[in-house]
């Protein structure tokens, strides 16, 4: 059985009930200080139980004699002490980082791994010349264009066999 308390769960819910009703039924009982129902996370539907918080535990010890079992929208329902909430480890938060992040503080410190500073190099290994690599030659630069800016350059257009003349749209062909 769960711990006495001032939490109640009320299980077996009509889909219709709501706070209000609720309100309405544990107040016989005592004052109601809230009531919250469960919905789906993703859809928002109703899931049929909730929690109700009562002042002091003697009128909490009273709801749960006189409700549990009680009619309510032509449900019968169930009203017990609430289980504590557990704690979830961590507190929320991406738990397995990828491997290029590396491990936490916390998580070295867990391992055994206190942040102790590593002997430091010796520089001389550091002063080797690095080995040169051959220039590649630079694109020489192009010439200023003579176009305004923001133009497109006029598209080039495969020569065309047939004359001037005979192409649609001249005028200097026969009329």
């Amino acid at each position: 059985m769960a711990k006495a308390g001032k939490e109640l769960y009320v299980g077996s819910l009509s889909y219709d009930a709501t706070e209000y009703d609720i309100h309405k039924m544990f107040s016989v009982s005592g004052t109601v200080t809230s009531v919250h129902l469960i919905t789906d996370a993703v859809t928002g539907e109703f899931k049929g139980c909730g929690y109700v918080r009562m002042s002091t535990e003697a009128e909490a010890k009273d709801a749960i004699d006189s409700l549990d079992g009680a009619w309510l929208l032509d449900k019968s329902i169930t009203v017990s002490y609430a289980n504590p909430q557990k704690m979830k480890p961590g507190g929320g938060g991406a738990k397995a980082l990828p491997k290029r992040w590396g491990k936490s503080a916390a998580e070295k410190a867990a391992a055994g791994k206190t942040a102790a500073p590593k002997a430091a190099a010796p520089k001389a290994a550091a002063a080797k010349p690095a080995a040169a690599k051959p220039a590649a030659p630079k694109p020489a630069a192009k010439p200023a264009s003579s176009r305004p800016a923001g133009s497109r350059p006029a598209a080039s257009k495969p020569a065309s066999s047939r004359p001037s003349s005979a192409k649609p749209g001249s005028r200097s062909g026969k009329r």
